[in-house]
């Protein structure tokens, strides 16, 4: 009698335990969705605010074709890269236009009157707003998926984390052309 006591309380601890790792998991995946979740609209505000950026700019480097294409193709593939979902694909994708619209501002630079017109002046400003949105998105959702991570393999959760089949999630990692130092020329 007391052995199917001892297993009974046994077995009760075991599924509370296992309720609550469930329920964790449940709700530090929602809590790393809704970070990507947040990515994704400040990544829809950047995609808004290129073409207005790139027709102002058109206006006064009429020259500069490439690199109006090259801002247009990094766009459009980095709309592409996130509707997939993947995040390693996002972020190479993302940090391709990172690095167009680095051309773009540095066209800029070669043109004073360009750079004095208050429309390219407000929407400089909102992207580098826009930017400093997505680089704090970025490090909030990889916060969240080393948490969701570190949760899930960790012993015992990833006993439980197994059972219910749960998979890590991938970090949105900088790619090599934002590791590289910036080169500043006068």
């Amino acid at each position: 009698m007391i052995i199917v006591w001892i297993l009974g309380g046994v077995l009760a601890v075991l599924i509370l335990w296992f309720i609550g790792v469930f329920n964790s998991i449940v709700v530090l995946r929602n809590r790393t969705q809704e970070a990507w979740s947040d990515i994704d609209v400040q990544l829809k505000r950047r995609y808004d605010l290129i073409p207005n950026l790139v027709e102002t700019v058109k206006g006064y480097a009429k020259h500069e074709d490439s690199v109006f294409t090259k801002v247009t193709e990094a766009r459009a593939n980095a709309i592409t890269a996130e509707k997939s979902g993947n995040a390693a694909e996002s972020a190479q994708a993302e940090n391709v236009l990172t690095g167009a619209l680095k051309s773009i501002f540095a066209v800029a630079e070669a043109y004073p009157e360009l750079k004095a017109n208050d429309n390219f002046a407000k929407l400089q400003d909102e992207l580098t707003d826009t930017e400093d949105k997505i680089e704090a998105s970025r490090r909030f959702y990889n916060g969240n998926v080393r948490d969701f991570n570190i949760k899930i393999q960790t012993f015992p959760n990833s006993i439980a984390a197994g059972m219910i089949g749960t998979k890590a999630f991938e970090l949105f990692e900088a790619g090599a052309t934002e590791k590289e130092t910036p080169q500043v020329k006068f």
